[in-house]
């Protein structure tokens, strides 16, 4: 008798004739996925997430996040993305009352309400030590590091980025861009790749979450070259307000769910809300240093044991299809990836694929496992002034780069990618 993750396999398409997972077998269709894979390059990957650094933190609610976003959309018709559109929203959203009805998740995924700027720099952690319970006694938790939210520009020592982001929000609209990659033959069918290009504490928000949305933005470019065709859509989508709460992903859902799969004008063969088949998330994708120290510190070297976290929600209404399609990406890792593994976790949280993830299959791709580690204090520069360009190295951006691979991989297969002649 099968199991449900094989049916769950064969209902998302993802087994072969035989039994195997796609993207185990060389044929002719995987050598152009892997020629569009080598398309990646770590030198375009930097040159784009450079590009981002010119805008500071890009916090939502200021000139340089609408400066971000123009920036973006640019960019996107430059690569070959021409189609842009953008989701607009006002920022805090109306009472729930006078909001359509949320799902599940939405509700589930819901952050704490906002705390006052004087406790921001505080460490959640508290003191160093298991569950920031105090020094030394390390147990099989691991030690733990501070983690917290920088607000105060003075923090920052260089006077450049001081400048860039000494503008405070307001409150009002808000815009987000996206544009997509028309399937062939299926184009009422869709694929949604995503990152948030908001960011915060003073910085130039080179990680979190610069880094997921250049690696959007390249595959972007890569699909929209023009010898490159796919049977479904791919639509990408670089959220806003996502350190607010998700509020441009829950804004996307909000406005264009009831869309999904109807032709405009009937007969056209246009679809402009495709029916959703998988949500890919991208939230951080360059420090895996490694655990705390006693001391509370991480290294500065990228670890042996680097990885790629492929997630997914174990409580969501979509377990079992985002599962399967997490260990796909997974094969699609191993099978085209060039430096880093990836490991498949359950427990996708606080970033835009929660809004989605009781409606389509949903998984987030980031540097760390979300609960255990980032809360956890391993990657320092966590909403931090140390979060620019200079903290960085060739071997994190080479991290950047292989979730990029590994996605690229994933999302061709299941969109039905290939090279024109």
């Amino acid at each position: 008798m099968r199991s449900r993750t094989m049916l769950v396999l064969i209902t998302l398409g993802l087994l072969t004739a035989n039994g195997s997972l796609k993207g185990q077998e060389e044929t002719a269709e995987y050598e152009d996925i892997r020629t569009l894979v080598s398309r990646l390059s770590l030198e375009n990957y930097k040159v784009t997430l450079k590009g981002l650094t010119q805008f500071g933190d890009r916090r939502q609610g200021t000139q340089r996040n609408r400066d971000a976003v123009d920036w973006i959309e640019a960019q996107l018709q430059i690569f070959g993305c021409t189609n842009t559109e953008r989701i607009v929203y006002v920022y805090p959203p109306p009472p729930a009352a006078d909001q359509a009805p949320r799902s599940r998740s939405t509700q589930r995924g819901r952050r704490r309400p906002p705390v006052a700027d004087e406790d921001l720099t505080t460490a959640t952690g508290g003191l160093v030590g298991r569950r920031g319970s105090g020094p030394g006694g390390s147990t099989i938790f691991g030690y733990r590091g501070p983690t917290g939210v920088n607000r105060n520009l003075m923090a920052q020592p260089d006077e450049r980025i001081r400048e860039l982001n000494a503008e405070e929000p307001v409150d009002g609209e808000r815009s987000e861009v996206y544009c997509t990659k028309v399937g062939t033959s299926r184009p009422e069918e869709m694929y949604i790749v995503g990152a948030h290009m908001d960011g915060h504490g003073v910085n130039e928000a080179v990680n979190d979450d610069g880094s997921g949305t250049a690696l959007v933005m390249e595959l972007a470019r890569i699909f929209s070259a023009p010898d490159v065709e796919t049977e479904r859509s791919i639509r990408f989508v670089l959220w806003n307000n996502e350190e607010t709460g998700l509020n441009g992903a829950r804004a996307y859902v909000e406005q264009r769910h009831a869309l999904q799969g109807m032709e405009d004008p009937p007969g056209s063969g246009l679809f402009p809300e495709p029916r959703w088949l998988g949500m890919v998330q991208h939230d951080m994708m360059l420090w895996d240093h490694g655990a705390p120290g006693p001391d509370g510190r991480v290294s500065r070297n990228q670890r042996p044991e680097a990885d790629v976290n492929i997630e997914f929600q174990s409580n969501s209404d979509k377990v079992s299809e985002s599962m399967a399609m997490a260990f796909f990406f997974k094969a699609a890792n191993e099978q085209y990836a060039t430096d880093y593994p990836a490991a498949v976790g359950p427990h996708m949280t606080n970033t835009d694929s929660t809004p989605f993830m009781d409606m389509v299959p949903a998984i987030s791709l980031r540097e760390n496992e979300r609960g255990s580690q980032v809360g956890a204090g391993w990657d320092p520069n966590w909403h931090q002034p140390t979060d620019v360009w200079t903290t960085y190295t060739d071997d994190d951006f080479r991290l950047g780069l292989n979730a990029g691979q590994t996605t690229l991989a994933g999302i061709a297969q299941l969109a039905g990618a290939r090279i024109k002649p």
